[in-house]
């Protein structure tokens, strides 16, 4: 193949990744005219159109998507090794930015972050709180932490965090007034602190297991909310009984500010995952985290997740 054949693929793949000729040109360094004329010159050399261009969007043709699907893994490859190289002996650096609810940044993150940051100095983490189900690919995150059950099946997840369990709890003052519930069916007659979520608007739902039987119950209560901190504190300060998950409000039980009630009744629930799009490479900053939490899940076990 003459060389001048291989001229333009990573441009005209970078535009089909970002259906935008101005938004490649920022991935790429280079000037949207200068984008524009690498276009143009493969599409004279391949004698075919690869992109619709109209005044707001750019996409695909047939022609080009085919093209795509064809050389796509290939130059994929061919970028990955050129990188790797040139990262041999490099130390992981630049900004790590991730996308967390604020419960897998409790759960997951809080407990390891100090130390991943003192691991490796030239990595900063930019973290966006946010309960909402976001594109990590189109906002620009490198990576998120999502619960496995809510993870595209497109991305590459690895588990991180301890075991998942529900947690049903209240404070000893709120215990003292109402009583404590002996069967998941007492709460339908407790004052119950309720969760919205805010993808779907609904109220969440409270699942118990024992043995064979399954319940899920539509509980009530004067307060509704949409973040986890915020339920914890209610429930410490004795507004009602909180429906949870484990991994950091242990330490509320073991204080004696919260009883746990109902434990036999706890099932089992989706853990966190660190998850990300399914790309030939990955960052060397993401690729740092990414074998820091294997490392941890392989030598430290569920016990050194919880947080004092």
């Amino acid at each position: 193949m003459p060389q001048d054949q291989l001229e333009g693929l990573t441009t005209f793949f970078a535009v089909a990744e970002q259906q935008s000729f101005s938004a490649a040109a920022v991935k790429l360094g280079v000037s949207p005219s200068a984008v524009s004329q690498s276009i143009r010159s493969l599409e004279h050399r391949l004698h075919t159109v690869l992109f619709n261009r109209t005044t707001r969007s750019v996409s695909l043709t047939e022609v080009g998507a085919q093209y795509l699907e064809r050389i796509g893994p290939s130059l994929l490859d061919l970028l990955a090794a050129a990188e790797e190289i040139q990262e041999v002996g490099q130390e992981p650096s630049g900004l790590l930015r991730l996308n967390v609810p604020r419960s897998g940044y409790m759960i997951a993150l809080q407990p390891l972050l100090r130390e991943f940051l003192d691991l490796y100095p030239k990595v900063n983490v930019e973290l966006s709180l946010d309960n909402r189900l976001v594109d990590i690919v189109a906002a620009g995150f490198d990576a998120g932490i999502r619960f496995g059950d809510l993870v595209e099946k497109d991305m590459i997840a690895v588990k991180i965090g301890p075991p998942i369990s529900a947690y049903v709890v209240a404070s000893p003052q709120y215990l003292e007034r109402h009583g404590v519930p002996e069967h998941p069916h007492d709460l339908l007659r407790h004052a119950c602190i309720c969760v919205r979520h805010v993808t779907t608007g609904q109220i969440e739902r409270w699942e118990f297991a024992r043995g064979q039987d399954r319940l899920k119950l539509a509980v009530s209560g004067r307060m509704i909310l949409n973040d986890s901190a915020t339920l914890v504190q209610a429930a410490i300060d004795g507004l009602g009984v909180a429906y949870m998950i484990s991994g950091y409000i242990e330490r509320f039980v073991q204080s004696g500010r919260l009883v746990r009630l109902l434990a036999d009744w706890s099932p089992a629930l989706p853990g966190l995952t660190l998850y990300y799009a399914d790309r030939r490479r990955v960052p060397l900053k993401l690729r740092a985290l990414i074998d820091f939490v294997r490392r941890r899940e392989s030598a430290g076990g569920a016990a050194d997740w919880i947080v004092a």
